[in-house]
């Protein structure tokens, strides 16, 4: 089983001087811990759900390359891009930059988006929900056709290319990893048998289980190993250090991730609650990685 981190709060420390050295630091420490993966956030403004829209928030893609030149290893990606914030041809682009200049680890994570305050506050076309799953189907044939041999034009329903040229091609072969985040049943995961090469899902072990089971469904229907998808989760966790922060215990946090395991998760994405605190990460490291590993 991989670990991966995803970092979704800039607002600690308040000082906004310190987001680039605290976020530096942590990535640093993650990938010397043994992570697999560093994902942050597609939003503009923080999600009401998590702490209110006005706190600090980072552009995602900016984000990563700045993380490009700081790590070695690890992949990196947005949980997950949101299909309407970017013209997908640029957004491809945007991909292969990323790609090409982390040395092959830029991943593309896509999803149908959502979150319709960001988008009216900065002028983002708020569209009916079926159309953003005709406008996500678009983009993801888009993406592969500009990491084809193809740099001919594109034409669809809601968007059209004259050219698909993508040069430099990404470093990634045969191109970046696509994930598809979300369980929808019968858009959603539909769309992840036929383009994707990971998942992204979250919920309890019985939860996704059924999630992975539908995927596979969808994977027969059209003649397609469901053992080529890579089967993700996000999950939040918080970690006890020695100073009394944090909830779980090392050997709590691997009993649920064994029951995630267990439920067809290959790769968790964890959420950890005070990242600011290096301990937080390090312990992971120390008393949670090898075990998951082991798995």
């Amino acid at each position: 089983m991989k670990l991966g981190l995803h970092y979704w709060n800039y607002t600690t420390p308040a000082d906004p001087a310190l987001i680039a050295p605290t976020l530096a630091e942590t990535a640093v420490i993650a990938e010397e811990a043994g992570f697999a993966s560093f994902t942050v956030m597609d939003h503009f403004f923080q999600m009401e759900g998590m702490a209110g829209a006005d706190e600090p928030m980072l552009e995602g893609y900016t984000t990563l390359g700045y993380l490009a030149g700081l790590t070695r290893r690890m992949t990196l990606g947005l949980l997950v891009t949101g299909v309407m914030y970017r013209n997908p041809g640029v957004l491809a682009k945007t991909v292969t930059t990323l790609d090409v200049l982390s040395g092959g680890r830029g991943r593309l994570g896509i999803g149908a988006s959502w979150y319709e305050r960001e988008q009216r506050g900065l002028g983002i076309a708020v569209v009916p929900v079926a159309e953003r799953f005709e406008r996500l189907e678009e983009t993801l044939r888009i993406c592969l056709q500009m990491w084809s041999d193809d740099n001919g034009p594109f034409t669809g329903k809601h968007y059209q290319l004259a050219e698909t040229l993508c040069v430099p091609a990404p470093l990634s072969r045969p191109r970046p990893p696509i994930m598809i985040g979300g369980g929808g049943e019968k858009k959603t995961l539909r769309l992840v048998a036929r383009y994707a090469d990971a998942c992204n899902v979250f919920g309890s072990p019985e939860g996704i289980a059924r999630k992975y089971r539908i995927l596979a469904d969808h994977c027969a229907e059209i003649g397609r190993d469901p053992d080529e998808i890579e089967r993700s989760t996000l999950q939040g966790l918080d970690i006890a250090v020695g100073d009394g922060h944090g909830s779980e215990s090392p050997a709590a946090i691997v009993d649920r991730f064994g029951e995630l395991y267990d439920a067809g998760a290959e790769h968790i994405i964890a959420s950890v609650r005070g990242l600011d605190d290096p301990a937080r990460l390090e312990r992971l490291g120390s008393d949670v990685l090898p075990a998951l590993h082991a798995l």
